[in-house]
């Protein structure tokens, strides 16, 4: 269920902000809340985020998320392995699209 394109984009989300809420999380994966605080767990399981609780916080349950440095290391493979995905997918759409031009 945590693909790589979940745990970049997780990885990446967090990295930018640490205090996003897992709703905010959610919406911006585009899946459900619980799906949101599974990825979320595997990771922190994972040792890749570690979770605090702001100490300052009149909301109890406000939290922040952190990306460890085996965090860091992990989120730099993953961009690396999502970018040669995605360029793959590029080139065969770009192929695909260069024949239908010949069709027309």
């Amino acid at each position: 269920m945590l693909t790589d394109e979940y745990r970049y984009k997780i990885l990446k989300l967090v990295r930018n902000n640490p205090t996003i809420s897992q709703r905010e999380l959610a919406i911006a994966l585009g899946v459900s809340l619980g799906k949101t605080n599974f990825c979320l767990k595997a990771l922190v399981d994972k040792g890749l985020v570690k979770v605090a609780n702001f100490r300052n916080s009149k909301n109890k349950l406000a939290y922040m998320y952190v990306l460890t440095p085996t965090g860091l290391e992990e989120k730099a493979s993953i961009t690396v392995r999502f970018l040669k995905h995605k360029m793959q997918e590029y080139e065969a759409l770009h192929h695909e699209i260069e024949a239908l031009r010949k069709e027309i």
